[in-house]
């Protein structure tokens, strides 16, 4: 496993753990509340998903391969719906997915 690419991928994912995080829990305060549903559900799933895979990195598991590409597939999935929305934490969340499944992709290959 590539020393350099490791830490980086972990810092990727928890970062946009916490971005989903933030998103989802900003979704819920937004006046349009049924319209932002499914990417309040998106981001739950995202951020449960990185959260696993920086765990599943620091301890070096068998399935890491799988887990990074299941995370760039969460990632991307989550980027699908957050782009489509114009507010400022939808558009930081996006961002932090295409780094997250950027640098997943790179741990599953």
């Amino acid at each position: 496993m590539n020393e350099i690419q490791f830490p980086n991928c972990v810092q990727a994912c928890m970062t946009c753990s916490l971005a989903c995080t933030h998103c989802a829990s900003s979704c819920l305060k937004e006046q349009e509340l049924e319209m932002m549903r499914e990417c309040i559900q998106r981001c739950l799933d995202c951020a449960d998903i990185c959260q696993l895979c920086a765990r599943m990195q620091q301890k070096q598991s068998s399935f890491l391969k799988e887990i990074c590409e299941l995370c760039a597939q969460a990632c991307e999935y989550c980027v699908e719906e957050c782009s489509h929305h114009e507010h400022e934490h939808c558009q930081q969340c996006a961002e932090a997915c295409r780094r997250c499944a950027a640098e997943c992709r790179k741990m599953a290959t």
